[in-house]
């Protein structure tokens, strides 16, 4: 992948501003987004030449009532019931679009752990820790950041569990 300097950066997001007040080492990468593409993460994993195990897409789901940000590998989909015991609760459900888009600040396709206008609960896949480096929403389609995991735990305050299913 390469490398995008600050100048070649396409814009920032409330993501990329979090980051770069964090200190966090990160690096942007974008690409043309195709509306018609029938999954965001998969796109951008294509898009980058990234292993799909590498690139993880933001679920926002609704756990008793408590919107929660779900990290989940785009290679598989998110475990609702590992989600709800990952946080304490009973039952998931994925959350309404429009609620996550408000809550968020984020368009569907486009929300980011990071940055977000409400900060929500954000449980992490295990997985993650056997990369260096993982691809998330930079908070904008066609744009993605790439960091190490634990670096976007620290950040999000996030629980890391297994809540993947391959």
């Amino acid at each position: 992948m390469a490398k995008k300097s600050r100048k070649q950066q396409s814009g920032s997001t409330p993501a990329t501003v979090a980051l770069t007040t964090a200190g966090t080492v990160f690096t942007v990468h974008a690409y043309d987004h195709d509306p018609s593409s029938p999954s965001y993460g998969e796109e951008a994993a294509e898009a980058l030449g990234v292993p799909a195990d590498r690139v993880f897409k933001t679920l926002v789901a609704d756990v008793d009532g408590e919107l929660v940000v779900a990290v989940v590998p785009v290679a598989g989909s998110l475990d609702l019931k590992a989600l709800a015991t990952a946080v304490g609760g009973k039952r998931a459900a994925m959350a309404d679009p429009s609620a996550a888009e408000r809550t968020t600040g984020y368009v569907r396709g486009g929300i980011s752990p990071l940055g977000q206008r409400k900060r929500l609960r954000t449980v992490l896949d295990a997985s993650a820790g056997s990369h260096s480096t993982i691809c998330v929403s930079a908070g904008r389609r066609g744009l993605e950041v790439e960091l190490s995991p634990s670096d976007l735990a620290t950040l999000t305050d996030a629980t890391l569990a297994p809540v993947g299913r391959s």
